[in-house]
């Protein structure tokens, strides 16, 4: 649920070629059940790669590992686009 400024800066840290997408008013986060009612975290910590044709490819989550949840995104994108080519 971050502003547009604060997702691009992160994916231009990070170098992504491909769009984030930012959720200010939480509707797509209620959609896919991760926007929490109550407490400091807005959401859950979950990462959905969906395709072109709006297929949810995968789905990561890590409520108290956020290391081991990027690195297993990150294996997914490496691993997929190595086939795509």
């Amino acid at each position: 649920m971050d502003k547009v400024d604060k997702q691009k800066k992160f994916s231009d840290t990070y170098g992504f070629d491909y769009p984030l997408l930012s959720d200010e008013d939480g509707s797509v986060a209620e959609a896919f059940g991760v926007k929490r009612s109550i407490g400091i975290l807005r959401t859950k910590r979950q990462t959905f790669v969906i395709d072109k044709d709006s297929t949810v490819l995968a789905i990561f989550k890590s409520e108290f590992n956020m290391n081991s949840h990027a690195e297993e995104a990150i294996e997914f994108f490496r691993t997929n686009r190595a086939r795509s080519k």
